[in-house]
């Protein structure tokens, strides 16, 4: 028989519900029965015993919570009476031990790659367009729509040929009832152009909001992310449209790009607006030089690298009550056989490490790298309270209606993402990745601003659990969906990768499905698998802007 709850840590003093629970229920866990006393959403957690007014929450064996009023025995957790409480942390850390996990089976295996010059390699092969202000962000958009159709990189045009058919109907005279209810074909579908350039995954145009009326760290930051790109191993090269006059200077970027790589070699072509002077002149300049460069990238071909090379960044969105117990903790175990292997592995999200900040510093391999640490997110945290915020106003209203109900207990789960190896490395926005093993990045909890700088750091596969759905992606990184629970993945088939719902039904363990994980990666890396944000498009683009606008 299934179990209906789960105790995650032995020293919890609440059980998880895996499915709904009618009040006065009993259940069982590992001998013990359990009544509830009211209705327990399925993912929703509920008091082993009475909980005294002002008393501890413990989960994941952490304080993740004080109680707001008494919570009887079987009594729900929510926000009417828990409120966010988080442990305190020091600079120091403790010894930390870390049980390497057997990667014998790995050892030898392989992915098929681009291997770029600095001796990275990529899982992919783009070509980038991109604006170095929002104000070149239309004649990047006029480049896009004379590039990617006649060049093969357009989507099918399902929609446009169902949008067709419907301004037929209109065209006849039909009655609104008929507009909304009639049948239209559902495989319709266009013709799609073979690709010109068949080595190249397709252009990528990077539009944005910055460059130029922020502070001056703005445009650093922002020049930083850019090259970051440019520099990244799923790029052969990029064409870029500088105004002239905007803070985010082409000499900035230039200077951002020697410190990421100071042999760079790749095809890089920068066009100046105010020097150029007629727009025509500009986007045939454009055009003429990106044909060049598609050339150029065109002759990579995929060739075996090892794991070692792959660089893995770690994300959560919609996360559910679900998303602690089985998906995240399966990456984490996946992050682990990486991270043996040789490969390197991103942990960002600095607000959803609130309440473990103790556990990421006994993590550190040196005082220097804890320090680093606890500088960049106690820093963060007072900011954020400045601006009449704290990270205790995480959670989203779908978090807390699937169980996240504080900060503490989404992040206690959101950091099982990151497995249990040592941190290596401690790195502010928008370094880039330099060491294998676990990096920390300092990014936001939103998943397309921290997705964006994962792989602005070096990530060429992303991991990106959900509870509740999303179909958030990243223009040159395939990113994985993977679903905390079968109901979403069935419910989202579309947009959902792989399913860990198996580790909730007692079907499968969380090593069995990291390893599960960890294959799939291999396939993505090598280009035998396209996931569905790569096959929908979804090219999710959001630098982060940290400073004032001035």
């Amino acid at each position: 028989m299934k179990q209906s709850i789960l105790k995650v840590h032995p020293k919890d003093n609440v059980l998880v519900a895996l499915r709904d629970l009618q009040a006065d229920e009993q259940v069982h866990y590992e001998g013990v029965n359990y009544t509830v006393t009211e209705f327990i959403p399925a993912k929703h957690k509920f008091a082993i015993n009475t909980i005294a007014q002002g008393a501890d929450i413990i989960m994941y064996g952490v304080l993740v919570g004080k109680a707001q009023s008494e919570i009887q025995a079987g009594g729900l957790l929510s926000t009417k009476n828990v409120k966010h409480a988080a442990n305190s942390f020091l600079t120091e850390g403790h010894h930390h031990e870390w049980h390497t996990p057997d990667v014998s089976n790995w050892k030898d295996r392989t992915f098929n790659g681009f291997h770029r010059a600095d001796g990275s390699v990529g899982t992919a092969n783009y070509w980038l367009v991109i604006p170095m202000v929002f104000c070149e962000n239309r004649n990047v958009e006029v480049l896009q729509e004379a590039l990617v159709k006649p060049l093969g990189y357009g989507r099918k045009q399902v929609y446009e040929v169902k949008a067709q058919q419907l301004i037929n109907m209109v065209q006849k005279g039909v009655s609104v009832d008929e507009v909304l209810y009639t049948e239209i074909e559902s495989e319709a579908e266009g013709e799609k152009t073979p690709k010109v350039f068949p080595n190249v995954d397709g252009i990528k145009f990077l539009t944005h909001e910055g460059g130029c009326g922020g502070i001056r760290q703005d445009a650093v930051t922002l020049c930083g992310l850019l090259a970051g790109y440019i520099t990244h191993p799923n790029v052969a090269g990029a064409t870029v449209l500088s105004l002239g006059c905007q803070n985010a200077q082409v000499s900035i970027l230039q200077e951002e790009i020697s410190k990421r790589d100071a042999n760079f070699s790749k095809p890089l072509y920068i066009i100046d607006q105010q020097k150029t002077g007629k727009e025509s002149v500009m986007i045939e300049q454009a055009l003429r030089q990106t044909m060049a460069g598609l050339i150029q990238a065109n002759q990579n071909e995929r060739k075996a690298a090892p794991l070692s090379k792959i660089t893995i960044g770690l994300e959560c969105g919609g996360s559910d009550g679900f998303s602690g117990i089985s998906a995240n903790p399966a990456i984490g175990y996946t992050s682990d056989l990486l991270v043996a292997l040789g490969g390197s592995v991103i942990l960002a999200e600095f607000p959803e490490l609130c309440g473990v900040e103790q556990n990421i510093i006994d993590r550190c391999v040196d005082s220097e790298k804890a320090s680093r640490f606890t500088s960049l997110i106690r820093t963060y945290a007072q900011r954020a309270e400045e601006a009449g915020s704290g990270f205790d106003m995480n959670p989203s209203p779908g978090n807390i209606k699937d169980g996240l109900i504080t900060d503490a207990i989404k992040s206690a789960g959101a950091a099982k993402k990151g497995g249990t190896s040592p941190v290596v490395d401690v790195l502010d926005y928008p370094e880039k990745v330099t060491k294998p093993g676990l990096n920390l990045l300092c990014t936001p909890g939103n998943d397309v601003e921290s997705t964006t700088a994962e792989v602005g750091s070096g990530a060429n596969v992303v991991l990106f659990t959900t509870g509740l759905g999303t179909p958030t992606g990243n223009p040159i990184t395939p990113v994985v969906k993977i679903a905390s629970n079968t109901a979403l993945f069935n419910r989202m088939s579309d947009i959902m990768d792989v399913n860990t719902g198996g580790i909730i039904e007692g079907d499968e363990t969380i090593q069995q499905a990291g390893e599960r994980i960890l294959d799939y990666v291999i396939k993505v890396a090598s280009g035998e698998i396209e996931v569905s944000a790569v096959s929908h498009g979804q090219d999710d683009f959001i630098p982060w802007k940290r400073g004032v606008s001035l």
